[in-house]
């Protein structure tokens, strides 16, 4: 029987393939090794399509290495973002039953794993399986460094509501054992990213993004994933470095794409409006030309307006989806807000309540997304009408619901958080005191945010100068 121990570092073995490094005890050919390797390296990069390439060139090299099918298998589930391409998984286990077998206990443990990822059951029933399946490998091989990154992965991954504590607490501890031994391994550090980016545990996770941009330069949602901890504790300029970096590193950049969206926000925190605007009119030019979605589109144009770019004129892309429309009409009731236009904010308003319907509400947090948004056209609608008290009374409802909503990585998951918005209508009513607290409660969910931060000076500039007029008028 043909086993060899290998240990080979995939980013040196190979000018340029600067992806991390791995090491993983395999019974492939010696020769089908870099490519395995590269292959797991940008796996847990979230790299899929190119490790599956890599994989596949492994599985051509030798055609008997069942690793690199379940390789192959395991870029079919995106455990983070709750995606799963079921069919052609069990497509790439089907060629592995028919030609090849594990060599090794291990390699079984693995191979029963990912066999248990795609077996029966809904996906989420799946998802939990795969979790205790990667705990017992985990346990087995406790100095297996990738057990332990994909288990931690793994618990990651049932989180089907959205972020819970308890479960990223765990990983996070399964991470932090084997963080010091191996600062250069892309999974590690990885990991331990998503698991603490949010504002609150962001601090814990900047070690490992001040090393992960470094170890894996040549994977570019590497380079974006250190801009999660730098988001969550407002760091703009490493929030611009790293999506530029990443934007570099991609094979075609994307105007439209995920990093464009996130250094676009970071620009309009930094109030460097110009290089935003710039970058939405080029990826408008894309989306309606029909060389780009409609969705990145709309989330980068109510980014802007949400964020204090300034005004959008109004727009159609009629093959866009639900979720794009929906997207579109509450950047045109923002902007129809801020220049005074209420015929425009109706309108936007009457458009945002019909689309409402129709959002796939199968997603973890569309509906209660969906509510508060609505339920902040209408409050800007009273506002409009002044009705100042009944606005933020509607608000104040909002800004609840919306601070029970599990945290989300990036930029705020309501692009004009509640509590900033119901800040600014009490700073309008010159109740700055209020004001102050709802901005600094805003902040605590979106820290650094530039409409917040501007709108807390204002408030504590107001509230002082009502303090000092009280002073004087009691002297």
């Amino acid at each position: 029987m043909r086993f060899v121990l290998v240990l080979i570092v995939a980013c040196v073995t190979q000018p340029g393939a600067d992806v991390g490094i791995v090491a993983f005890a395999n019974s492939g050919a010696p020769a089908a090794q870099y490519d395995f390797l590269h292959g797991l390296a940008l796996l847990h990069n979230f790299e899929y399509a190119d490790a599956a390439e890599s994989f596949k060139k492994a599985q051509k090299i030798d055609p008997d290495f069942s690793m690199a099918y379940w390789g192959e298998a395991m870029t079919h589930t995106h455990p983070i973002w709750m995606q799963q391409d079921l069919a052609a998984a069990r497509a790439v286990l089907k060629r592995l039953a028919l030609v090849s077998k594990p060599k090794t206990d291990r390699e079984r443990d693995y191979v029963h794993a990912v066999e248990v990822l795609y077996g029966e059951g809904t996906k989420d029933e799946r998802d939990f399986k795969y979790a205790d399946a990667m705990q017992a490998l985990h346990e087995r091989y406790p100095d297996d460094v990738d057990a332990t990154a994909f288990y931690a992965l793994s618990l990651l991954g049932t989180a089907h509501e959205g972020r819970d504590f308890a479960t990223y607490m765990r990983a996070a501890a399964l991470l932090e054992e084997v963080f010091p031994t191996h600062q250069q391994h892309p999974g590690v550090l990885h990991y331990l990213i998503h698991s603490y980016d949010d504002p609150i545990h962001a601090p814990l996770g900047l070690r490992a993004a001040r090393l992960y941009g470094s170890v894996a330069p040549n994977a570019p949602h590497a380079l974006h994933m250190t801009s999660h901890i730098f988001i969550a504790m407002g760091m703009w300029d490493e929030v611009i470095d790293a999506n530029r970096r990443a934007i570099a590193a991609q094979k075609i950049p994307a105007l439209c794409g995920h990093y464009s969206q996130w250094l676009e926000y970071a620009y309009l925190q930094e109030k460097r409006v110009a290089e935003a605007r710039k970058m939405l009119d080029e990826c408008q030019a894309s989306a309606v030309g029909g060389s780009a979605s409609g969705e990145p589109f709309s989330e980068m144009r109510l980014l802007y307006v949400s964020s204090g770019g300034g005004n959008v004129d109004p727009i159609t892309i009629p093959d866009a989806p639900a979720w794009a429309k929906f997207t579109i009409a509450y950047g045109d009731a923002l902007a129809a807000s801020h220049r005074g236009d209420a015929d425009a904010l109706n309108d936007a308003a009457t458009r945002l309540r019909a689309l409402q319907k129709e959002q796939d509400y199968k997603k973890p947090g569309v509906r209660e997304r969906a509510g508060i948004i609505v339920q902040e056209v209408e409050a800007l609608q009273l506002s409009a009408q002044g009705k100042k008290e009944e606005a933020i009374a509607i608000l104040q409802k909002a800004a609840a619901a919306e601070s029970v909503l599990p945290f989300e990585f990036g930029p705020p998951v309501i692009e004009k958080p509640t509590y900033e918005l119901l800040a600014d209508e009490l700073l309008a009513l010159g109740r700055a005191a209020d004001a102050e607290k709802a901005y600094r409660t805003a902040l605590e969910r979106a820290p650094g945010r530039m409409p917040a931060v501007e709108g807390l000076r204002k408030a504590q500039k107001e509230r002082s100068a009502n303090d000092a007029r009280r002073g004087a008028s009691s002297r």
